[in-house]
């Protein structure tokens, strides 16, 4: 009779299962992939690897503490280095969305490294006996310490490019207000002609709100650092040793080269989210402040002819299949986009972490989908926005200019010289008969040319005290 090698055949406490030959994962990850077909996403491979890293470390400490033999442990190790140069990526295969607080991505990574570690012991995979998933790769270990763990890592490795790629915006923006220092331009207030004001402030203001950002974002990683792995399963530490305990966290260190601290009460940080709701704040105010700037951009560099048309954006494509010539600002709105759905995320994270109950939080998969996808598709937004927007914008001196000469905002700084109520009578007429401020105060005579030209000069009224007076004199 012939013997059909397409499968093989795994058993758990639910009965048998027929896995793929093929296959590195096994009856827990197959079991998974019928229960969660939800979306086309897996789990975030920078979550898959820190967990593959969890793993690494718990089998050198348990060589380490002769927990293990040194033929698993090596052959875990092993595993564990192949899994991290991508060599089995596509073996991941569990939904991003999964009940059971991460159980399922934790067994895939157990099956796969316990297979892979067989393969390289002689055996085939599946035969547990040589080097099983719970009894070896998950030796002292529960999802419960090393699923919260693994989210700290991956975030903590993303959260340092993004942390970068806003210092690049900041640096960029600080760039321009140097470039648009001398440009005088149209200050607006509620899309409506405000005081005048140089380009380059405008700029500046953007600048400072990034540094901001880019500040928050670098201190935010010291509230990542805490991890309770060696908690086990509800932080009490249960089946791990004091000694794999803290020598378990001094070898994550060693190989993250991240300066991750044992949580001083496991509990906590077994069932408690909030850190990961406060580091989605932060995304979500720096998501904020680059909408902001996004549309200042795309309004500002509206037109070409029936817009503002104060700036100009670096052409990238094409913009209409129908309307030639035309070309959109797709950058900024590609950040705007992007920050939107960093916005949508940190509502996730905000319910998914405020319904945990209990010594678990069972919702940590959208948690670590939310977060990890934010932080990765922030940092891309930024540095692409940084590169092909911002670094090649031009300012257009000449409908800045125009904008500002027909408005009526510089009237505002006559107003210590005649009175609320004659600039107001003078802003009225400018409009009514298309004059300028400039050019109805000489006709009036209402002051001399000599005095008109110390009052508005730019560098007087875009800067703080009363134009054309001097400090302590009426």
């Amino acid at each position: 009779m012939a013997i059909n090698t397409n499968f093989r055949v795994e058993k758990d406490l639910l009965g048998e299962k027929k896995i793929s030959s093929n296959a590195y994962y096994g009856i827990n990850t197959a079991r998974a992939l019928d229960n969660f077909n939800v979306s086309s996403k897996k789990v975030n491979l920078h979550l898959i690897k820190a967990i593959v890293t969890i793993k690494k470390s718990a089998a050198i400490t348990h060589k380490k503490l002769k927990e293990l033999s040194p033929e698993k442990a090596d052959a875990i190790i092993k595993a564990c280095d192949k899994i991290l140069k991508d060599e089995f990526n596509s073996e991941f295969v569990v939904d991003a969305l999964q009940g059971g607080a991460g159980t399922s991505t934790n067994m895939n990574v157990n099956e796969v490294i316990a297979n892979v570690a067989i393969e390289l012991l002689g055996g085939e995979k599946g035969d547990y006996s040589l080097v099983h998933p719970l009894h070896h790769v998950n030796m002292s270990q529960s999802t419960n310490d090393v699923y919260p763990t693994a989210i700290r890592i991956a975030a903590i490795k993303l959260l340092r490019p993004l942390s970068l790629a806003f210092a690049n915006l900041q640096e960029a923006l600080q760039i321009k207000e140097n470039e648009f220092a001398d440009v005088l331009k149209l200050g607006r207030t509620q899309l409506m002609d405000a005081l005048p004001m140089m380009a380059g402030q405008g700029f500046g203001a953007y600048a400072r709100a990034i540094s901001r950002d880019r500040w928050r974002l670098y201190k935010v990683e010291e509230r990542l650092r805490e991890v309770n792995i060696g908690g086990t399963a509800i932080g009490t530490g249960m089946n791990a040793t004091l000694k794999y305990i803290f020598l378990m966290t001094d070898i994550l260190q060693d190989l993250t080269g991240l300066g991750l601290a044992r949580s001083d009460y496991p509990m906590d940080t077994t069932q408690n989210m909030d850190v990961f709701v406060e580091v989605s704040g932060l995304l979500k105010s720096a998501s904020v402040n680059l909408i902001k700037i996004s549309n200042d951009i795309r309004l500002l560099g509206s037109g070409p002819r029936g817009g503002i048309g104060e700036l100009s954006l670096p052409k990238v494509q094409a913009g209409s299949s129908i309307m030639a010539g035309k070309v959109n600002p797709v950058i900024a709105e590609m950040a705007a986009q992007t920050s939107m759905k960093v916005i949508s995320n940190d509502a996730a994270i905000t319910y998914a972490a405020a319904s945990g109950q209990l010594e678990l939080n069972a919702f940590g998969p959208l948690i670590a989908e939310s977060l990890l996808e934010s932080l990765e598709i922030l940092t891309n937004a930024v540095n692409i926005f940084t590169e092909k927007c911002i670094n090649g914008l031009e300012v257009n001196e000449g409908n800045c200019s125009h904008n500002l000469e027909a408005s009526t905002s510089v009237v505002t700084a006559l107003v210590h010289h005649i009175g609320y109520d004659k600039a107001s009578e003078i802003a009225k007429k400018s409009l009514r008969e298309n004059k300028t401020i400039k050019e109805l105060c000489l006709e009036e005579g209402i002051l001399t040319p000599e005095k008109l030209n110390e009052i508005l000069n730019p560098y007087e009224i875009t800067k703080p005290g009363i134009p054309g007076m001097k400090e302590g004199k009426k």
